[in-house]
């Protein structure tokens, strides 16, 4: 990897961690290597950890069925926001009194 790294990317801090999961490099190593503080790269090892196991648990029946709830709410709310207007205009002043016909 590039020592004169600036701005750490998804991509920079995956490949890092990457050399690191597979022994090309410690976190000591990059540590120095890189001038970032030991907390930062094992921070960066914990989130790519918690990435892994989340994207190993979710199956592609989860994420149809997720799809499929997210879908039916956006399709109950759009159902009700098409039927409150037309609701408004046919409620009269007050509930007890009949609707005026023009």
């Amino acid at each position: 990897m590039d020592d004169s790294i600036k701005r750490w990317t998804a991509k920079r801090k995956t490949a890092l961690v990457i050399e690191i999961i597979q022994g090309k490099t410690t976190e000591a190593e990059a540590s120095r290597s890189f001038d970032l503080s030991p907390s930062e790269i094992e921070g960066w090892i914990d989130d790519a950890k918690r990435g892994m196991e989340s994207s190993l648990r979710a199956n592609p029946l989860d994420i149809r069925g997720q799809y499929e709830k997210q879908l039916k709410d956006l399709q109950e709310a759009y159902g009700a926001a098409m039927l409150e207007p037309h609701a408004r205009e046919n409620t009269g002043p007050c509930w007890n009194e009949p609707l005026e016909r023009h």
